[in-house]
């Protein structure tokens, strides 16, 4: 008896499933693998993608009441987006999601110019399709990536990376050579990298797809030397728009500017000394272990004489809301500082507009030891237009005079320069990859 049209249709339908399973990687690369490859170089060659594949949005990438607040979309389901393409790169003056990663990279030896401008071609249209809820190019599991829980993935280039397309003069000092200081213990393993990616969401599955899928269309140009990952408190635990705090339980990022004019004049470079820099910006990302041991032994008052700011709402010894300016000079009735001048917030209190910084820290938790001992600590990002005018500074006098010094240690260390956004068909680093 002959099959009918129906049956022989599904006897050939498992004959290629089962050859497709079997024949694994050979029928792979005719297929999907192929695919990928062969979109990437159009999309590097800036042909313009088929009708059905996502089309981005345009976006400036700044948002909310500065990087230490939250957005005020209630999103619940996930499908919540923050804009890829404009004139800066998202992920720095947008409001702090709960997860966050840093990926430090170095180029393959003999990796130059060409080489580089491959890479972000590919990590751009990556990027791009990411953080809009689709998959790259090729990639078949496309229900991870529907999800993208407000996704950034922000690029930042190295020093080793201005070295090897043959521009060391471009890279900024601060980039370059980051001065070091007296309280540093630090570690090489977590030191300066060629290329950083930094990538946030509000949900930890989304997170590491995206990781999973970058650095898998990455691994032809680099190796990974670190990767970091941080958390903050997860979204609708407390009211959004809230300062979330770190593990010493105090709100952390509660000086940065909350007005979008202030918040774009400390961030954004003008291109007068690089360019190519224009409406990118510059991060210091420092690793910072904290002895939780200690400080969880003393009460609020000495936490809060350490900080200069109370415990419960993050406000300073001197207002009365969180907003509120440290007053340095303010005295109590027996004439003593209110806050104590070693304080934290006194110290890290910018004494020129070029000292100011947006700080958008993530806390970690890294097991040490088989038996469940464990680093804790502080991923502390400090967004800012030149880090030589802001960071340094500042550091320099907490390294000399700060209260917590006796509870955190400095023991990594790493600098880039943050290029600026991208528009639709082209990608990020292109004018310094011209």
């Amino acid at each position: 008896m002959e099959n009918t049209p129906s049956e022989a249709d599904q006897a050939s339908a498992k004959r290629l499933s089962r050859r497709a399973l079997l024949g694994g990687g050979a029928v792979l690369a005719g297929t999907a693998l192929g695919g990928a490859a062969a979109g990437h170089a159009a999309a590097a060659a800036g042909i313009a993608v088929p009708p059905g594949s996502a089309v981005m949005p345009t976006g400036s990438g700044a948002a909310g009441p500065g990087a230490g607040g939250r957005t005020g979309t209630p999103v619940l389901h996930g499908t919540a987006t923050e804009p890829f393409w404009g004139a800066h790169q998202s992920g720095i003056a947008t409001p702090h999601q709960a997860h966050g990663l840093f990926l430090g990279l170095d180029l393959v030896q003999g990796a130059g110019k060409d080489e580089v401008r491959s890479l972000m071609q590919v990590l751009t249209d990556d990027a791009a399709r990411l953080t809009q809820g689709q998959a790259p190019l090729g990639a078949l599991e496309g229900d991870l990536a529907a999800t993208p829980a407000r996704l950034t993935i922000t690029f930042g280039f190295g020093a080793g990376l201005f070295d090897a397309i043959g521009k060391p003069d471009l890279c900024p000092p601060g980039v370059r050579s980051l001065p070091a200081f007296s309280t540093d213990e630090l570690d090489p393993a977590w030191g300066p990298t060629d290329l950083l990616i930094q990538v946030c969401s509000e949900d930890p599955m989304t997170l590491t797809y995206a990781h999973r899928r970058l650095l898998r269309d990455a691994a032809q140009f680099v190796t990974v030397r670190w990767a970091q990952r941080g958390f903050l408190p997860a979204r609708g635990t407390e009211p959004d728009g809230t300062t979330p705090r770190n593990l010493m339980g105090m709100r952390d990022g509660s000086a940065n500017e909350s007005d979008p004019a202030q918040v774009a004049q400390v961030l954004w470079s003008d291109g007068a000394q690089q360019p190519w820099l224009k409406d990118g910006t510059q991060l210091v990302l420092r690793r910072i272990r904290i002895d939780m041991s200690t400080w969880d032994d003393v009460e609020d008052e000495g936490k809060e004489i350490a900080f200069g700011r109370r415990v419960s709402d993050g406000s300073p010894l001197t207002g009365e809301k969180e907003s509120d300016v440290v007053d340095r000079t303010a005295m109590d009735d027996m004439g003593f500082p209110v806050i104590a001048p070693n304080a934290h917030a006194a110290r890290a209190q910018a004494r020129t507009a070029q000292e100011r910084m947006i700080r958008r820290p993530y806390n970690y938790v890294s097991e040490t030891a088989p038996t469940g001992e464990v680093e804790e600590g502080l991923l502390f990002a400090a967004y800012q237009a030149d880090i030589m005018t802001a960071f340094v500074p500042v550091q320099e006098r907490l390294a000399q005079a700060d209260a917590l010094n006796i509870w955190i240690t400095h023991v990594g260390s790493a600098s880039y320069a943050i290029p600026p956004g991208a528009d639709q068909g082209s990608f990020i680093g292109a004018g310094l990859l011209a």
